[in-house]
């Protein structure tokens, strides 16, 4: 029977409460499934004082954080509104440095990242925080690489993630890496949460993103993008289509979307293979015919660029054999 894994987790004043909920449910659950107690959780607070979370609602914290003491398996800092006056308290963030040196593996949840870069535990490194306080983060820690993609990002016994529910993502990510896949799996379907996605994976995706373009032209353009994927949307192409030039179209894209008009069709066809690969039985190669990728390569290269995995790999982790429906065409079982 192996050792229980000390587990600290940080909370504070305005915490998020599913930043807490999303590590210590699946750790519990990892160990209700194993029969025993793999993770031994506590809930550190200043002061050991109840955590008024940002929701509003009182989570009790079990320990005072001043009276923790390592050595720990892993340290975990939550994010939350109250992050800010957090990473401001010298207090908080000397005991959180001071831990951070006793434990095997210090992490994130969201803002949490502030509090560690903070403490000096990111410096040089790249991260993964809320994609909503990247901008603020980085310019408040010029040594710190935040970024703002990404779900989690795992550098060796340092890990950080995005925001909120990206927890699950990363907590998943630890049971796998301590315990096996065969209790990530378990802990997920549990939880009924995605396996597992990559921690490259984008926290936004332009599909789900809300809608910010107010000039009509760029809004007729992205929808035509949208919906004619497997067709030829080279630049000069929707220039002309447009009615403008090459070069003015590239500026209204980066002016309103932040990115050219050929890294938003790259984009927009890679996301498009993503649903496929995971919502349809369609091969690989009938995906990359549908998407616009003139072969397999060129959607694996694209892939592996926007996700950090292979096309087959995403399938393989994203979606379970049989659950996924038929959404082909008689041309695209055709081309199959």
């Amino acid at each position: 029977m192996g050792s229980t894994r000390r587990v600290l987790v940080v909370g504070y004043p305005a915490a998020e409460l599913l930043d807490i909920a999303c590590v210590t449910a699946s750790m519990q659950m990892a160990n209700y499934l194993r029969g025993r107690a793999i993770y031994g959780l506590r809930l550190a607070s200043p002061g050991g004082a109840a955590i008024r979370t940002a929701t509003g609602l009182v989570v009790n914290a079990e320990l005072a954080l001043e009276r923790a003491r390592g050595p720990l398996d892993t340290l975990i800092v939550c994010g939350g509104i109250g992050y800010v006056d957090a990473m401001r308290d010298e207090r908080l963030v000397a005991h959180v440095r001071r831990l951070g040196r006793e434990a095997r593996r210090v992490a994130s949840v969201c803002t949490g990242a502030g509090v560690l870069a903070a403490a000096g535990l990111l410096d040089g490194r790249r991260v993964a925080t809320h994609w909503h306080h990247a901008a603020y983060l980085q310019t408040r820690f010029p040594q710190v690489r935040f970024d703002s993609d990404p779900i989690f990002i795992a550098e060796g016994d340092v890990c950080t993630s995005a925001g909120v529910t990206a927890a699950l993502d990363l907590m998943l990510a630890f049971i796998e890496a301590d315990e096996g896949p065969a209790l990530a799996r378990d802990v997920s379907r549990h939880l009924v949460t995605y396996l597992q996605r990559p921690g490259n994976q984008a926290q936004m995706s332009m599909f789900t993103a809300p809608p910010a373009i107010r000039h009509a032209l760029v809004r007729d353009t992205v929808a035509y993008i949208s919906s004619h994927l497997r067709e030829d949307l080279a630049a000069a192409t929707l220039a002309r289509l447009a009615g403008v030039s090459e070069r003015h179209l590239a500026r209204l894209f980066h002016r309103q979307l932040g990115v050219t008009p050929g890294r938003f069709v790259r984009r927009a066809r890679v996301e498009a293979a993503a649903h496929l690969l995971t919502g349809t039985d369609l091969t690989v190669a009938a995906i990359a015919g549908r998407c616009g990728f003139g072969t397999v390569e060129a959607l694996r290269q694209a892939f592996v660029a926007t996700y950090g995995v292979s096309p087959s790999h995403y399938r393989a982790t994203q979606s379970t054999s049989g659950d996924r429906a038929d959404a082909t065409t008689p041309a695209d079982r055709a081309s199959s």
